[in-house]
């Protein structure tokens, strides 16, 4: 959650977040100030904050360079929308990674797995080609770089592709994913809806409400790395669960900034973008 907060609203170059105001914005979100603690101290062990004061001298966290831009290659899926209908070109990394060095395989093939990357045979994963410059930002980050060959081309085999990526990818269970979420938030968004053309949309709820969708959210697009709908089956709950976070973030993100903004200690964030 604490990550899903500096995506939404911590990346505003206002300065370091302090710690009690995490604890505080974090806790209108339903986490607890231990929970914020143990999340700060083990994203600071991954590099990912950076301790450092305020303009006032408080002790807060921001964000590294590379964790910005770890947040900067997910806006790029997070809020893209819909898959495009219409299938283009594939991604294929090849690696191979020498047998003194098998952490490093585990590593790779979690990371692919985490990007969306499907299995098309051992030691070659395939995704959609427009996931290019995120997997090179992700493998030099994590120094992968040397083990992997990057390749873009169509796919020429001799079966449908849409039969093929039902190989390359669970699609029931990414399926099962979307119909989750929409089980979720579409009831949140259809009372906000409401709430909107009624004339009043409070600011704290709307905070709460959007963060626990983008924290649900957000991992969607990675399960589900944007499939095109023409190689999907019909009625792919995809498209609708976009739709629906889409209408949360439109209804709710800078309604819910009201409220950051508005906070006691008077540390203004606001998301960039």
């Amino acid at each position: 959650m604490i990550v899903t907060f500096y995506g939404a609203y911590g990346r505003g170059g206002e300065g370091p977040v302090p710690v009690a105001e995490l604890i505080r914005l974090l806790g209108a979100a339903g986490v607890d100030p231990p929970s914020v603690r143990s999340a700060v101290s083990r994203l600071k062990r991954r590099g990912l904050l950076v301790p450092a004061r305020t303009a006032e001298g408080a002790a807060g966290y921001a964000l590294s360079p590379g964790a910005r831009q770890l947040l900067d290659d997910g806006d790029r899926r997070i809020y893209a929308g819909p898959a495009p209908r219409r299938a283009g070109g594939w991604l294929l990394a090849v690696f191979s990674v020498p047998e003194h060095e098998r952490h490093k395989r585990h590593l790779l093939r979690s990371r692919l797995a985490g990007l969306g990357f499907g299995t098309a045979a051992p030691g070659v994963w395939i995704a959609p080609d427009r996931l290019l410059e995120e997997t090179r930002h992700t493998l030099e980050r994590l120094e992968l770089s040397p083990y992997v060959d990057l390749f873009t081309g169509t796919h020429q085999g001799f079966e449908p592709t849409a039969r093929a990526v039902a190989r390359w990818w669970d699609l029931q269970a990414l399926a099962a994913m979307h119909r989750s979420f929409l089980d979720a938030h579409a009831p949140v968004l259809k009372r906000w809806e409401k709430a909107e053309k009624a004339g009043g949309v409070p600011a704290e709820a709307a905070y709460r409400d959007y963060l626990l969708a983008l924290d649900s959210w957000r991992h969607l697009p990675y399960a589900d790395p944007g499939l095109p709908g023409e190689l999907l089956p019909p009625g792919w709950p995809g498209t609708r669960s976009a739709e629906v976070f889409l209408g949360l973030h439109r209804l709710l993100h800078s309604v819910g900034a009201e409220f950051v903004s508005a906070t006691p200690a008077g540390h203004p964030l606001r998301r960039s973008g």
